[in-house]
C-alpha cells in the first residue's frame, strides 16, 4: 500500500469565487435528501477548505471535518470562524478514521477517495462501511479508467489500477486509482448501491478542449 499523500493546499489560492470554495453541483441534492431523512450526522471526508463543511454548517447539519492536510483544516477553522460556525475537526489518513462505529449518519467524499493505490481504496471503502450507522449513506467519486490520463506512458504505474499525477501543480506525485463499473461492484459488495452515474467533464485549456471521466456513486449501508 502507498503512502497517503494529501493536497498542497499551501499552493491554492484562498479565492472566495473559486471552485474550492463553491460547493460541488449534487451537493445540493445530497444536502436536502439527507435533511430530509434526518441524516444530521455529516462527515466531509476530505474536506479541503470546507466549501462542503460551510454548506452543510450553514443548514444546521452536525459537521465533521476531516483531511489529511493541517493546512486545509486551518483555512476551513478560520472560515467558519468567520461563519459564527463550529464544527468538529480531525487531521489524519482517511485510511484509519477517528470516528466511532456506527457514529456517522452521511458522508461526502468527493475527489477523495481516488488519492491512493487500490489495497488503499479498499481499506477506505471498509472505513466508511465501518463509521457510517446503519441506512447511513455516503456519495463519492471516483476515477474512471475510460479517462485518457489511465494511458498515459507519462504517468507511472503504481498498480494495474493506480497512476501518480507528475503534473505540477497541488497534485504532484498523488497516487490517483481508476476504475470501471465491475470494480466497482466488488469494492462496494458490502453497501446497497443506490445510484452509479458516469460522467464526463470538459474544460479548455491551452486552446484545446480536455476532458476526464468520473464515477459518482450513491451507497447505503443496510447491514
Amino acid at each position: 500500500m502507498v503512502e497517503s499523500k494529501g493536497w498542497k493546499w499551501e499552493i491554492v489560492d484562498d479565492d472566495e469565487s473559486g471552485i474550492w470554495k463553491s460547493p460541488c453541483v449534487e451537493s445540493y441534492y445530497l444536502l436536502d435528501r439527507w435533511k430530509q431523512q434526518n441524516k444530521m450526522q455529516f462527515l466531509d471526508l476530505g474536506s479541503g477548505l470546507g466549501r462542503h463543511s460551510i454548506q452543510f454548517g450553514k443548514n444546521g447539519f452536525s459537521v465533521h471535518c476531516f483531511d489529511i492536510s493541517e493546512e486545509a483544516i486551518l483555512r476551513t477553522k478560520e472560515w467558519a470562524k468567520n461563519e459564527g460556525l463550529s464544527f468538529k475537526y480531525a487531521i489524519g489518513d482517511m485510511l484509519k478514521l477517528p470516528y466511532a462505529d456506527g457514529s456517522l449518519d452521511c458522508i461526502l467524499c468527493r475527489n477523495v477517495i481516488s488519492h491512493t493505490d487500490t489495497n488503499g481504496v479498499k481499506q477506505a471503502v471498509s472505513e466508511i462501511y465501518r463509521v457510517l450507522c446503519k441506512g447511513g449513506e455516503c456519495y463519492l467519486t471516483l476515477c474512471s479508467k475510460a479517462t485518457s490520463e489511465f494511458s498515459k506512458k507519462e504517468r507511472p504505474s503504481v498498480d494495474e489500477n493506480t497512476r501518480l499525477r507528475m503534473d505540477d501543480g497541488p497534485e504532484y506525485k498523488v497516487p490517483h486509482f481508476y476504475a470501471d463499473y465491475g470494480l466497482i461492484k466488488e469494492l462496494f459488495a458490502e453497501f446497497k448501491i443506490i445510484s452509479i452515474a458516469h460522467i464526463e467533464d470538459f474544460w479548455e485549456k491551452g486552446g484545446e478542449t480536455n476532458s476526464s471521466f468520473h464515477y459518482h456513486i450513491l451507497v447505503k449501508k443496510d447491514g
